[in-house]
């Protein structure tokens, strides 16, 4: 049993691989499902979807993971710590390319809106999953 105060850099890695993980998991098993029941541009359109909630749930391991970082170091000049420029830097860039992404992917493939919706609610479910997972393993 694990507590709230517990709760370590480690095991929010830990928690964000484990989502990843999930995302996956749901991707290849909802491609087939789309494809059979929507036809190819939905499965596409699906895929879309979790490629961009899967580079979300990245990004933010990336980004929370170089902050917890710079926090733990104190300020302090002689610890190590990654730049955190390039990580807001490929932040950002992710976002355009995700919006650039939808746009071309709504604007050029004719499937259903939402098998889009259910690859983007993909980290969404993720998360939630592994937020369940961790409250059934704290004590208060």
């Amino acid at each position: 049993m694990m507590s709230f105060d517990s709760y370590s850099d480690e095991d929010f890695k830990r928690t964000m691989r484990s989502a990843l993980r999930l995302v996956v998991i749901a991707f290849v098993l909802g491609v087939p499902l789309f494809w059979w029941k929507m036809g190819w541009p939905s499965a596409v359109l699906f895929t879309v979807g979790a490629l961009i909630s899967s580079s979300g749930l990245f990004e933010w391991l990336r980004l929370m993971t170089a902050l917890m970082a710079r926090m733990d170091a104190g300020g302090e000049k002689s610890a190590p710590t990654r730049p955190l420029a390039p990580v807001l830097i490929g932040f950002i860039f992710r976002l355009g390319f995700a919006l650039a992404l939808l746009y071309g992917s709504l604007k050029f493939l004719h499937g259903s809106v939402y098998a889009l919706i259910a690859g983007l609610a993909l980290a969404v479910v993720a998360l939630l999953i592994e937020g369940l997972r961790l409250l059934k393993s704290w004590t208060v």
